[in-house]
């Protein structure tokens, strides 16, 4: 693992930048790089500071610079050198930015996952069980953000389709892969997965890897049918709320929703993976709730 430092928590998204440099987040708005060809173990250097909990990381390929979904500043950039610019001022009020893709003419196209609760509050929006959520757009054009699709139940991770035509979308709520067409925004839903998808990222050849924080909850699929049980579930403390299952696991599909591949880690070692990024024959991965990162070899 290559741990954050002085004890920080939830790196949920990485990225490996053009360099080669390994990007992620913590829980106290700090952003960190581990340096090219870095061992197990090494500590990362402070990149930045968004002033809020960056989420989802995406390199924005007209500029080089980071777009950063910040679940309470909203759609950031950060360039190289560490400054930090909020973006998604004007238009569709942000509420929850989780993932982003972004486009070759700079369009970021990214999940705002709940219009009700915070991020501290997720499991309240998964439990209620309502379509909350929508995709946005941002044009660096006009500096607007305008919606693509709304009526999403807890719209996560989000890729681009290598032909620009259409996003796939997590919708982890309901365990479904979806395809959004563009630029009408028609929703079709790809598959149903046996776990909950979190973020997605583009490999470049038409597939691409979904991380999957916990296989489905019995517990949770059984309170589905009985929305009154639901409020009431999720108003107790967290502490008595429905947990994810402590098992890694990640899965290729291709843009139709089809798994191709699966990576299980059934002892929980590296758990709630809720990132994943492709890099060579390697994976790394991140996790709400750890206290690093991982990388996974490709056999």
């Amino acid at each position: 693992m290559f741990p954050l430092p002085d004890g920080a928590h939830g790196p949920e998204d990485v990225l490996v930048d053009p360099e080669g440099r390994v990007i992620s987040g913590d829980e106290d708005g700090r952003l960190w790089w581990w340096p090219v060809g870095a061992v197990a173990g090494t500590r990362p250097r402070l990149l930045a500071e968004t002033g809020g909990r960056p989420l989802g990381i995406e390199l924005d390929p007209t500029d080089g610079s980071l777009v950063i979904c910040d679940a309470y500043r909203g759609l950031l950039r950060v360039t190289p050198d560490g400054a930090v610019r909020r973006l998604s001022e004007a238009g569709e009020p942000v509420h929850l930015a989780d993932n982003a893709t972004v486009g070759a003419d700079g369009t970021i196209y990214f999940t705002d996952s709940s219009d009700r609760f915070p991020v501290e509050h997720w499991r309240r929006d998964i439990l209620e069980h309502r379509p909350h959520g929508k995709v946005l757009a941002y044009s660096p054009g006009t500096g607007r953000t305008e919606v693509v699709a709304a009526g999403m139940y807890f719209p996560n991770g989000i890729a681009l389709a290598p032909d620009a035509s259409a996003l796939l979308v997590a919708e982890t709520a309901t365990h479904r892969l979806l395809r959004v067409s563009l630029p009408d925004g028609a929703v079709t839903v790809l598959t149903d997965l046996p776990a909950y998808p979190d973020n997605v990222s583009a490999v470049g050849d038409g597939t691409y890897w979904v991380a999957l924080p916990s296989p489905r909850r019995a517990i949770v699929e059984r309170l589905l049918p009985h929305p009154r049980v639901r409020q009431v579930v999720a108003l107790l403390p967290t502490v008595a709320q429905p947990r994810p299952a402590r098992y890694g696991l990640v899965a290729l599909v291709d843009g139709d929703g089809r798994v191709l591949r699966t990576l299980h880690g059934p002892t929980g070692a590296y758990p709630m993976v809720t990132g994943v990024r492709q890099h060579g024959d390697q994976l790394w991965l991140g996790s709400l709730t750890g206290s690093g990162i991982a990388r996974v070899p490709l056999g």
